[in-house]
């Protein structure tokens, strides 16, 4: 036995010494945790220096806004495209994009540079590089972009005696919240032709939190600012970038006219975040908003044009709108509202291809007597509703004046409404329409309607003092006073005489 086990042991030692392949493969093998654990640490190491990196000389290597980093690599940067004969950078002016130093002056001078170029020139493009640049409000210039880089972020200051005050809007007569002046927007144009705010999905945020508490706690003085708000002015296009945080209304155009609104992202809290509308055309014409997701504290849309006497004065209406391809959310309002300001008239709207979602209300008309005016000719086609407590309403009991001087007997016209193509799930009650004997609604038409319900009462579908079509057979069924089609046209049920005035759910 002894013999044996002597070449036993010396075979397998000279193995190991012929075999160089296998002796690295069991090493290798018995140091893999080891080895495991030291991939790990150094990953895990990259990235924290990542996350704890600054910014430096207004350039941003940071973790908002800068360029992520594995073992000394940068992730490369969308490079920024000239879309103007004159491009400058807002450090060229002395921006710094640290997220605490105030850059109001930087943007100023530049807009100076811009203004100065000229129409003739092709006008000017300023560069926002990636960083957080904090700024009081300033004003835009024509024939000029504003392009926002990947990761970067104009932050507003939040000391509202930075935030200059201006006279009532001539449609409202006064602030919208506070009698007299109202406080301007973070970034703001008037009297302007020619303007471009885009970028690569690049910033602009309100910081409102600071703007809702002193609302809420009655501390403001003055009514809240938009946070981009461009009046008298044409031919704009606000695209590729995100709107967040408004102190109060996010997108004001007013009474503007060839706006168009693509691939905007608009979100705030969608409580604790009061009034902040995601985008409010007022007394606009020839508008387009397309491809954007909203979700705000308030409507997501909401098409306006002027408060009372002094709406019906300035007589500017809303015209030629046309909404489509949009996600939108609003726990405390509507997806899409016209109204309750209309003064002016609303007019040739048509909204399309939307799905609306986890929304107090789906679509939404509100007015009143004293508003005057009128809406009219509103289309509606191919609308999602998902766990919507209310699908449809139009309201004419909206009492909220500018003053007691209103006259109470200027009664809006309601007419011309159309709705195709509607389906939804979890909805407690598609439609609720409550004209009045002085605001008849008139003219309402519903084709291809299909909505689930959750709420099972007797009257899902409420209407007063409303007339209308029906074509080819919908779910829920229609009020009485509603001509009943079939697909090809013909008439087989005429509305009921008398109007029927539906029980009242508080949804």
């Amino acid at each position: 036995m002894v013999e044996n086990l002597f070449p036993t042991r010396f075979q397998i030692h000279l193995q190991r010494l012929v075999d160089p392949k296998r002796r690295l493969t069991s090493l290798v093998a018995s140091h893999k945790t080891l080895l495991f654990t030291f991939l790990w640490i150094a990953a895990f190491g990259s990235v924290f220096l990542w996350q704890r990196t600054a910014y430096i000389g207004g350039s941003v290597v940071g973790p908002v806004g800068g360029n992520f980093t594995v073992f000394g690599r940068v992730k490369p940067t969308q490079p920024l495209p000239r879309l103007r004969p004159v491009v400058f950078d807002l450090k060229d002016f002395g921006g710094v994009g640290d997220g605490f130093t105030l850059n109001t002056e930087a943007f100023e001078r530049a807009m100076i540079s811009i203004s100065k170029l000229g129409k003739d020139s092709g006008g000017g493009q300023l560069n926002v590089p990636p960083g957080r640049w904090l700024t009081a409000p300033f004003n835009l210039t024509s024939h000029m972009t504003l392009f926002l880089a990947e990761d970067s972020e104009i932050l507003g200051f939040e000391d509202e005696t930075y935030w200059p005050l201006m006279p009532p809007l001539p449609s409202y007569g006064y602030g919208r919240e506070r009698p007299g002046p109202r406080y301007g927007s973070l970034i703001h144009g008037q009297n302007l032709k020619d303007i471009v705010i885009t970028g690569h999905n690049g910033t602009i945020n309100g910081q409102g939190q600071s703007w809702w508490k002193k609302h809420q706690r009655r501390l403001l003085n003055n009514t809240r600012g938009p946070l981009v708000q461009i009046m008298w002015s044409s031919d704009i296009v606000i695209a590729n970038i995100t709107l967040r945080d408004s102190p109060f209304w996010t997108l004001h155009p007013y009474d503007c006219k060839n706006v168009t609104v693509r691939n905007v992202t608009i979100l705030a809290p969608v409580t604790g975040a009061p009034n902040t509308d995601g985008i409010d055309p007022d007394s606009c014409e020839d508008m387009v908003i397309e491809d954007c997701y909203i979700s705000t504290g308030d409507d997501a849309i909401a098409i306006k044009s002027g408060w009372d006497q002094f709406g019906i004065a300035y007589g500017r209406p809303s015209t030629n709108i046309l909404i489509r391809n949009l996600v939108v959310r609003s726990v405390i309002s509507a997806g899409v509202s016209i109204g309750s300001e209309m003064s002016g008239g609303i007019s040739n709207v048509t909204i399309e291809n939307l799905l609306i979602w986890n929304s107090r209300r789906g679509i939404r008309i509100k007015t009143a007597p004293g508003r005057g005016g009128y809406i009219r000719n509103i289309t509606y086609k191919n609308l999602t509703l998902d766990n919507v407590r209310v699908g449809i309403v139009i309201k004419t009991d909206y009492n909220e004046h500018a003053d007691d001087n209103y006259d109470r007997k200027a009664y809006p016209l309601l007419s011309g409404f159309s709705f195709a193509g509607i389906r939804g799930q979890g909805v407690r009650v598609p439609v609720r329409i409550h004209g009045s004997e002085q605001i008849p609604v008139r003219n309402v038409t519903f084709r291809d309607m299909s909505v689930g319900l959750t709420y099972k009462k007797k009257h899902i579908f409420q209407c007063s003092f409303v007339k209308g079509r029906v074509f080819g057979s919908i779910f829920p069924r229609p009020c009485e006073n509603f001509d009943v089609y079939d697909e090809g046209g013909r008439l087989v049920k005429p509305a009921a005489e008398s109007n029927v005035t539906d029980i009242d759910y508080d949804i």
